[in-house]
C-alpha cells in the first residue's frame, strides 16, 4: 500500500532491517516456544481428522470435487468454490476431509508448516533475515439444505500465525503491508489473525440454472480479487504470500462483510459492503466493523478448466498509519486447472492488481504461478512483477519514487508419509530477485532466498484420472 508516513516515524524507518534483526536475535532465544507453537499448529490441522478416524472411521478426502455439490451454491460443483464467495475452476484438485451428520455436510481443510527461511542468504544486501517458524491455516465448514430450494452454510477459518510467527510475522524480502508496534512492516509478511473467517450464507434456487445468495462474515472476504492465495491450488505448496498481496487479495480478512449476488449458469455477479481498514496488531480479537467500503465482482467459468474474474473496489483508509488515505483497487485474474493422465495435474493462475490512492499514487502488480503434481511429487513456480514505492520499502529518501520489483520462485515438494488421509511432505524453494539500480545499495544486485519445510495437510485428490471433463451446466 502507498500511504504516506508521518515525520515522527521516518527516523525509525531509515534503517528498519537492523531493528528487525535485533528482534529476530531475541526471538531465537524462544526456540522452544516456537517449536511448541508449530506442534500446536500441526495438531490443529491433523487433530480433527484423527479424532474422526477414532470415532467414525477416517473421513474420505474429496475424490471428485468437480462432481460434488457446493456448500455456498448448491447448483455448482464443490471444486468451484474458493475463499469467501470466489470461484476456482471446477476441475481444481482439493485437499479436505468430508463427513456427514444427518442433513449436514461437514468439511475440514487446512495445512501447517514447520520451516526455516533465510532471506538474502547470499548476503547481497543489508535487508536479509532468517527465521524458524511456519504459517498455518485450518477451515471448518458445514452446510445443509434449507427447504426445497435453499441451502444454508456456516464456515470458520483459523490460523496460529500470531503464536508461531509473532507480531512481526516472517521475513520476506520486498514485502510490505500492515504494522507492528506502530511501525509499518517492511521486508516482513504480517501474521494472519487467529480468526480469518466467521461466516454464514444462504442461497436459493430461482430458476433451472440460477441462484441468488447472501453471505455475511465477521470476519469474512468481500467480492474483490481472485481467491486468496491460501486457497489457490496453484499456490498450495508455497508457504510465502505473494509480494503483490496488498494489490490483489489482501481483503480476504475484513472485519465486517455483507455480500449479495446472483448466478446464472457459469456467470456470477456480486457486490459487497465491508470494512476497509486492515486488521490491527491485536491478532487474537475481533476488530470494530465499519462497513465503509464497497466492491463488485463479475466471475465467469466458461468450462470445467477455467475461472475468470474482474473486480473493482473502494477501500476507506485501509492503512492504520494513514487513515485519511483511501484506495481504489481493480483486479483481474485467470485460473486454469487441468487433470492429465497417469495421476498428473497442472494448475496455473495469472493475477493483476492495481491500486490508486486518494493522493493520486498509482501502482500495479502482476503474478504468474503454476503447480505441477504427479502422485507424491510436486513442482511449483511463481513469477512476480510488482511496483512498490520507496515508502513501501522504508526508504525515506526515495519515498515518492516507484520501482518495479522482479522475483522468481522455484520449489518442489515430496510426500514422505501419506498415511490415513493425512500427508507429511518435505519441500524447499529458492527465490531470486532482480533489484532496480537505485535500490541496490540496500538490497544488493541479485539477492537469493531459501526456504526448507515440512508440511502436514489432508491428501490432495485430483478431480479425475483422465483429462478434465466438460462443464456440468
Amino acid at each position: 500500500m502507498n500511504a504516506r508516513t508521518s515525520n515522527d516515524r521516518s527516523q525509525g524507518r531509515a534503517e528498519p532491517s537492523r531493528g528487525w534483526r535485533r528482534r529476530a536475535e531475541r526471538g531465537r532465544g524462544r526456540g522452544a516456544a516456537s517449536s511448541a507453537a508449530i506442534l500446536a499448529a500441526a495438531l490443529l490441522v491433523g487433530g480433527p481428522a484423527l479424532l474422526a478416524r477414532q470415532m467414525h472411521g477416517m473421513p474420505e478426502p474429496m475424490t471428485r470435487p468437480d462432481l460434488m455439490k457446493g456448500a455456498l451454491l448448491g447448483g455448482v460443483p464443490m471444486g468451484r468454490e474458493g475463499s469467501g464467495t470466489s470461484w476456482l475452476p471446477d476441475s481444481s484438485p482439493a485437499a479436505a476431509f468430508h463427513l456427514s451428520a444427518g442433513k449436514w455436510s461437514l468439511m475440514i481443510h487446512g495445512s501447517a508448516y514447520a520451516r526455516f527461511t533465510s532471506q538474502d542468504i547470499s548476503g547481497a544486501g543489508e535487508r536479509g533475515d532468517s527465521k524458524f517458524g511456519g504459517p498455518s491455516m485450518i477451515m471448518f465448514g458445514a452446510s445443509r439444505p434449507a427447504g426445497d430450494r435453499g441451502r444454508f452454510m456456516v464456515r470458520t477459518m483459523l490460523s496460529l500465525d500470531p503464536l508461531v510467527e509473532g507480531g512481526a510475522g516472517y521475513p520476506l524480502l520486498f514485502q510490505s503491508g500492515e504494522t507492528w508496534r506502530g511501525t509499518e512492516l517492511v521486508d516482513r509478511q504480517h501474521p494472519h489473525d487467529l480468526f480469518g473467517e466467521l461466516a454464514m450464507s444462504y442461497s436459493r434456487t430461482i430458476g433451472r440454472s440460477a441462484e441468488a445468495f447472501l453471505y455475511l462474515g465477521y470476519p469474512g472476504e468481500p467480492a474483490l480479487g481472485p481467491p486468496a492465495f491460501l486457497h489457490r491450488a496453484s499456490a498450495a505448496y508455497d508457504p510465502d504470500a505473494p509480494l503483490g498481496h496488498h494489490w490483489q487479495d489482501s481483503t480476504h480478512i475484513a472485519f465486517g462483510v455483507a455480500t449479495a449476488g446472483v448466478r446464472l449458469g457459469g456467470v456470477k455477479l456480486e457486490g459487497s459492503v465491508f470494512t476497509g481498514r486492515e486488521p490491527d496488531e491485536e491478532r487474537y480479537g475481533l476488530d470494530r466493523p465499519r462497513l465503509d467500503s464497497w466492491s463488485g465482482r463479475l466471475s465467469w467459468n466458461p468450462g470445467a478448466d477455467w475461472s475468470l474474474q474482474v473486480s473493482r473496489g473502494f477501500l476507506r483508509g485501509p492503512e492504520a498509519v494513514a487513515p485519511g488515505v483511501d484506495v481504489r483497487r481493480t483486479t483481474a485474474s485467470a485460473i486454469h486447472s487441468r487433470a492429465l493422465r497417469n495421476g498428473r495435474h497442472v494448475t496455473s493462475a495469472f493475477v493483476w492488481g492495481w491500486n490508486r490512492d486518494s493522493e493520486e499514487r498509482s501502482t500495479h502488480s502482476f503474478l504468474l504461478e503454476s503447480t505441477y503434481e504427479k502422485r507424491r511429487r510436486a513442482i511449483y513456480a511463481r513469477a512476480e512483477l510488482v511496483q512498490k514505492t520507496g515508502h513501501d520499502l522504508g526508504l525515506e529518501a526515495l519515498e515518492n519514487e516507484a520501482f518495479w520489483i522482479n522475483a522468481w520462485t522455484l520449489g518442489t515438494s515430496r510426500d514422505l508419509w501419506p498415511g490415513g488421509g493425512l500427508v507429511l511432505a518435505l519441500g524447499g524453494q529458492i527465490t531470486v530477485s532482480a533489484v532496480p539500480a537505485a535500490l541496490r545499495p540496500v538490497y544488493g544486485r541479485v539477492p537469493l532466498s531459501l526456504s526448507v519445510y515440512l508440511r502436514i495437510h489432508p491428501a490432495r485428490k485430483l478431480p479425475s484420472t483422465g483429462p478434465s471433463p466438460h462443464a456440468h451446466h
